[in-house]
């Protein structure tokens, strides 16, 4: 296996791995260590270029930084992703090249599910390192964070509809959820629950019969769900998809999801805000997912101690909204003080 070292201004260290013998091709970026040893999941994406896997492993390392410090986690921000298509090119052979190549750095970086990475592959990396989490095994197993992400993401939700729509009840109000992976379907669970009324979107087709079979949910195409009528907007896909464009189209007061770095620049969230709409910080609403993680990281075996920090998610919430609002600020950048003070003092 070939490791290099990438340059990136502001991270405390970048690396890429190629191994020929299994098309391992992957990044790993660790933004800080401030506060202990970087942790963030790995993501299986087929990128088009080198570059563009580097961008996408430099704004989720730095958003698990933001994220780990949120949630009060001895933790520091990291990384990592692998260019690949996870439908087609994925083999047990390279998630263990991967896990040899997180036991490289030697402790610095523990990694864990993302997007188009299952708990069955981390287990496969593991056979390799000792610094994978979200195991099935093990004495502090924690298994598969979604359903802890989307109850952190469920929770911090009614913060924002108190906030935004004047109640934190949701039932008989209307949620766009746009992404039905692991993390979207379980808060349309939660949501289904207390009688909220769904839209949904996704490219996957079983997703979207199930979503309707089971929750009632109406279907639209993936673009159209910005612009249909609703009280929140819940981004649960890739990053980004808050744009100039988007924003243009929305029709809700709230957004409020579980998708990374869901601004597509800081000027998005003026933009929603000029356009009378709450956006509740996405690094502090979907931190659940992390949380899980930390427990099994620390060897902490109580799940009330997790309950205890995906509620507090919530409370966070409350402060940096109800501040935001008090001062006319702008929900992102109160975050951003939020924790920038925590790793200030670290």
């Amino acid at each position: 296996m070939n490791i290099q070292e990438l340059e990136a201004p502001g991270y405390e260290r970048v690396v890429f791995a190629q191994d020929p013998a299994t098309g391992l091709k992957s990044i790993i970026a660790l933004h800080s260590t401030k506060l202990g040893p970087a942790a963030g999941g790995c993501r299986m994406f087929n990128y088009t270029s080198i570059d563009q896997a580097k961008t996408d492993a430099l704004r989720l390392a730095k958003g698990m930084t933001y994220k780990n410090a949120a949630a009060s986690l001895p933790l520091g921000g990291g990384k990592s992703v692998i260019i690949a298509d996870p439908k087609t090119d994925k083999t047990p052979e390279l998630m263990q090249a991967f896990g040899k190549f997180v036991e490289a750095l030697e402790g610095a970086y523990y990694t864990a599910e993302d997007v188009g990475i299952s708990v069955e592959d981390i287990a496969e990396a593991a056979k390799h390192t000792s610094y994978a989490a979200g195991l099935t095994e093990g004495p502090f197993g924690s298994g598969d964070p979604s359903p802890v992400t989307a109850r952190g993401v469920f929770l911090c939700m009614k913060i924002a509809a108190k906030h935004g729509l004047g109640s934190d009840e949701l039932h008989g109000k209307t949620i766009a959820v746009q992404g039905l992976g692991h993390v979207g379907m379980n808060l349309c669970r939660f949501l289904h629950e207390v009688g909220a009324k769904l839209i949904v979107s996704d490219i996957n087709l079983a997703a979207l019969e199930q979503a309707t079979s089971e929750f009632n949910a109406t279907v639209v195409e993936p673009d159209a769900i910005y612009a249909k009528e609703a009280d929140i907007f819940a981004p649960c896909a890739m990053g980004a998809s808050v744009s100039p464009s988007s924003i243009a189209q929305l029709k809700v007061r709230v957004v409020a999801g579980a998708a990374n770095n869901q601004l597509a620049d800081d000027h998005c969230g003026k933009l929603l805000d000029d356009k009378g709409v709450l956006y509740a910080p996405d690094y502090v609403v979907n931190g659940g997912g992390i949380i899980n993680v930390a427990a099994e990281i620390l060897k902490i075996s109580e799940m009330a101690w997790v309950n205890q920090k995906v509620e507090t998610l919530a409370t966070t919430t409350d402060q940096i909204l109800s501040k935001a609002i008090a001062n006319d600020s702008l929900p992102h950048q109160v975050a951003d003080q939020f924790v920038d003070q925590i790793l200030a003092s670290a």
